[in-house]
């Protein structure tokens, strides 16, 4: 006996009936997609012999469609972008495969079934949305390699769309994150969403450089600076708050097999030393709020404690325990630890980050880093992670200098005249009334649309310029 992955149901006068297969449904940024939906689409186009379509994830973390197929020996030959158009008519956006791959033949197993593991990878033909023509100018190529780099692809043509060579919004919030470090310029989402070819963008970004912002400079260590305008809410909301741990982010990371304690202490301790915002101490003279790294030989809290023989629910409970823990914004470190020994082989690292030094991206690079510091010196390798250029603190300086009394004066004058009448509170629907004082006990709920739905929310989205967040809290 062993699993076929076929997927079968039993139907009341007792046969059964085949389904499909339980690997032809797949989950792309949070819509489920029904594999043989797409290849009966591809396959019905003149033509096409045979198609077959996977969830590839060439780069961890992102899944992306792929179409494979063969055509008729006697059929004339179909570009890659009339298929996609004929599938665009046929199928919602999402559905319609990133690449399509022409194969000659399949490859196959001994048993005579195609071999998946033998498809190739998508090259840059799969991906053209046309005729090929390269970028003109430092700023096309300059934006085609960072379109590369972050798309995995070889080429990038300027005529060549950043969604349909499978960007999404997360790649498209790092490719302007890539723009502003690498080439100083300001990159909006809207003008991206608008049109996503390599040549608008480039115009675009053609644009911006008219008011291009000044360069980040690296500021001398020598005493405290100023927050920024996020450090300086967060900070401000925190004192009214009386030190509660609303602005707590926690992350659990899990570490199988045996434990090198010394390489994990001295992983956190690096990370410590690393980012000069996790060493950062906060102060107030009259009004103002300002900010200090400690030394970067200071050394993080981690706790540990044994919960070995302890059941699920004893977890659970330190977990919530440390997470709910507020810190001392003005002697604690932003960061504190707790390695939890659940086995001899099994241990669970909690890392708790103030939201005044990091948000849900930075933990994302926390541990990234934090697991090849681990690798390297468990292995009893150096440090292998580049030197940081700059620092948050020299970010928070220039954004003080940039914004300066007449930009302060004209962005407040826009968004007083954009937001006249906008409610104090918002009215969303509750379940009872609001609390005199806000404790900000929630949960998160998912809810699943429906995938039509989807297609048309995103479809729209796309048409008014507006991100789904933006849709959903005006609806």
């Amino acid at each position: 006996m062993y699993r076929t992955g076929d997927l079968a149901r039993w139907n009341a006068d007792g046969t059964l009936e085949y389904l499909g297969r339980n690997d032809d449904q797949v989950k792309i940024r949070g819509v489920r997609i029904e594999l043989g939906e797409i290849e009966s689409q591809l396959g019905q186009l003149p033509g096409i012999e045979e198609a077959l379509v996977l969830a590839r994830e060439d780069e961890p973390g992102q899944p992306r469609l792929v179409g494979y197929f063969t055509e008729h020996a006697d059929a004339p030959t179909t570009t890659v972008e009339q298929l996609r158009t004929a599938l665009l008519a046929r199928l919602p956006g999402y559905m319609v495969p990133g690449a399509l791959v022409r194969l000659e033949s399949w490859p196959l197993t001994a048993n005579g079934k195609v071999d998946r593991r033998a498809l190739p990878v998508p090259d840059r033909d799969a991906l053209s949305t046309g005729e090929y023509q390269a970028p003109q100018g430092d700023l096309e190529n300059a934006l085609a390699q960072i379109w590369s780099e972050l798309l995995q692809v070889e080429r990038v043509g300027r005529h060549d769309r950043f969604f349909d060579l499978g960007g999404h919004s997360l790649l498209a919030m790092r490719m302007v994150s890539q723009v502003r470090q690498r080439l100083s310029l300001e990159l909006a989402l809207g003008d991206l969403f608008a049109d996503s070819s390599l040549i608008a963008v480039a115009h675009c970004l053609t644009a911006a450089a008219r008011s291009q912002l000044p360069a980040i400079d690296v500021q001398p260590r020598t005493g405290p600076v100023p927050l920024s305008s996020a450090q300086q809410r967060i900070w401000f909301m925190a004192q009214m708050e009386d030190a509660n741990s609303a602005y707590n982010i926690s992350l659990g990371l899990k570490l199988s097999g045996p434990l090198d304690s010394r390489a994990l202490t001295r992983a956190l301790e690096r990370i410590v030393a690393r980012h000069d915002s996790l060493r950062s101490q906060f102060s107030q003279e009259d009004d103002k709020a300002w900010v200090q790294a400690a030394s970067a030989t200071v050394v993080p809290d981690i706790g540990w404690q044994d919960l070995r023989g302890q059941d699920a629910g004893a977890l659970q409970a330190v977990t919530k325990e440390e997470a709910a823990q507020p810190f001392d914004m003005h002697r604690d470190l932003p960061i504190r630890g707790r390695l939890l020994c659940l086995a001899e082989d099994r241990h669970v690292l909690l890392l708790t980050v103030h939201h005044i030094v990091a948000d849900g991206w930075s933990l994302g690079v926390l541990t990234r880093e934090l697991t090849a510091l681990y690798q390297a010196f468990s292995q009893g390798q150096d440090d292998p992670l580049p030197a940081l250029t700059l620092q948050y603190d020299d970010y928070a300086v220039w954004q003080r200098n940039w914004l300066d009394a007449e930009r302060l004066s004209h962005q407040g004058d826009y968004w007083q005249q954009a937001l006249a009448g906008a409610p104090v509170l918002l009215t969303l629907p509750t379940d009872g009334p609001r609390p005199a004082h806000q404790d900000y006990t929630g949960a998160s709920v998912t809810l699943e649309l429906d995938p039509r739905l989807s297609s048309d929310l995103r479809t729209f989205c796309h048409e008014q310029s507006v991100t789904p967040f933006m849709l959903f809290m005006g609806a």
